[in-house]
């Protein structure tokens, strides 16, 4: 799974990665700071399930702090679109390059309206238009590679007598779309593909956009909502935008995971509070008074929500844990392994997704809650903790 950070310059997408991830990238008040795309683990945040054992997880990959446990999964943040970019415009084409593995997008506004389409310092500028200017750059992105071999691909399918989602399925094979894909576009929004040959521009742009949606879902990320005028474009903008849109503070998360690495507090990603624990000068407690006071308005920071929406709800993953009856493996690490599968995935599934072997020699699954057997058709539930028995 890979999650693409998107948006116009200079809106804060690097602080939001590096809230996100921790990772060492250059942050700067100008637009373009980030040519090459960045790429780290981000954290999905569930319950510890060895909690309920009177245990903590040793996680091999991932950590866990207090009674939650955070699941990484891959995230890319890009260089800064601009109106344009589908045409080459700054650095359009790069951009949409490294967008193609992207399995869903989270796409980063400034919602105080204080930078302009460019990136550049502004006042009272409206963030919808960047909503807006993303879609439609995405939009023509996916309508050029559609047009590039429309010719052809008629062709194949009145000459060759290919299907219309089997043609267009090897067209957009590098950006991860496969057949079924296009056949679920074409049932959810009644296109007539019996005459798609004869389709206009419009027609071809409107399932460009519906293939767009459906294969690259997207949550806007209302960054520096603790900015003056914050809240009143975000209450404007989930009035205007269907997306899902969740308020953030990406440079306050900045801080506080910084100040809690070097134990100067105690603080969760995704929480609503912080302990201090470290002696800090005036400085140190006049920012994090800063902080305490938008999170007692906001709730929390808004960077972990985003995270956990695109993975948990938007592309619909649960996490599954191996676990054998003592929860331990041979060196004796209390639920070292968490994985994200796709809902509906079943035990079988799982067995797979631990080795092929595990998967060929399958025969029963114990679920280490109930301590009782499930079959291979047994459909997974978030947080489910399995010991796969095999021949």
């Amino acid at each position: 799974m890979l999650i693409g950070i998107v948006g116009k310059p200079n809106v804060g997408k690097s602080t939001f990665f590096k809230a996100a991830t921790l990772s060492d990238v250059l942050i700067a008040n100008y637009p373009f700071a980030t040519i090459k795309p960045n790429h780290a683990m981000a954290y999905v945040k569930i319950k510890d399930l060895a909690n309920e054992f009177g245990k903590t997880s040793n996680p091999r990959e991932g950590f866990v702090k207090n009674d939650w446990r955070f699941v990484p999964f891959e995230i890319l943040d890009v260089a800064g679109l601009v109106e344009g970019a589908s045409e080459g415009k700054g650095l359009g084409n790069q951009f949409l390059d490294d967008l193609t593995a992207a399995d869903a997008l989270i796409h980063v506004i400034d919602v105080s309206g204080e930078t302009d389409s460019e990136g550049k310092p502004s006042k009272d500028y409206y963030p919808g238009k960047d909503i807006k200017m993303i879609e439609s750059e995405l939009d023509l992105w996916y309508l050029g590679i559609f047009k590039r071999a429309w010719k052809n691909l008629n062709r194949n399918i009145e000459v060759q007598k290919i299907e219309f989602s089997e043609a267009v399925a090897k067209q957009f094979s590098g950006l991860k779309i496969n057949e079924e894909d296009i056949k679920h576009v074409i049932l959810k929004e009644s296109f007539d593909v019996s005459d798609a040959g004869k389709w206009d521009d419009e027609e071809l742009m409107k399932f460009a956009r519906a293939l767009r949606k459906s294969t690259k879902p997207m949550v806007i990320a209302a960054n520096k909502i603790d900015r003056p005028k914050g809240k009143e474009n975000f209450e404007r903008l989930k009035k205007e935008f269907d997306y899902p849109m969740i308020s953030c503070f990406a440079e306050g998360e900045l801080s506080l995971r910084q100040a809690d690495k070097a134990k100067l507090i105690d603080y969760v990603s995704g929480n609503s509070s912080f302990e201090i624990k470290g002696d800090l000068d005036e400085k140190q407690k006049e920012g994090l008074n800063s902080i305490k006071k938008t999170l007692e308005e906001f709730d929390n920071t808004g960077v972990q929500n985003v995270l956990n929406k695109i993975v948990l709800e938007i592309l619909d993953y649960i996490a599954i844990f191996p676990a054998g009856s003592k929860l331990e493996d041979s060196n004796g690490n209390v639920l070292p392994d968490c994985f994200l599968m796709k809902n509906g995935s079943t035990a079988l599934d799982f067995a797979y997704k631990l080795h092929t072997d595990i998967g060929k020699n399958f025969i029963k699954a114990i679920d280490i809650r109930t301590k009782r057997a499930v079959g291979k058709d047994y459909k997974l539930k978030h947080l489910d903790g399995l010991e796969i028995m095999t021949k």
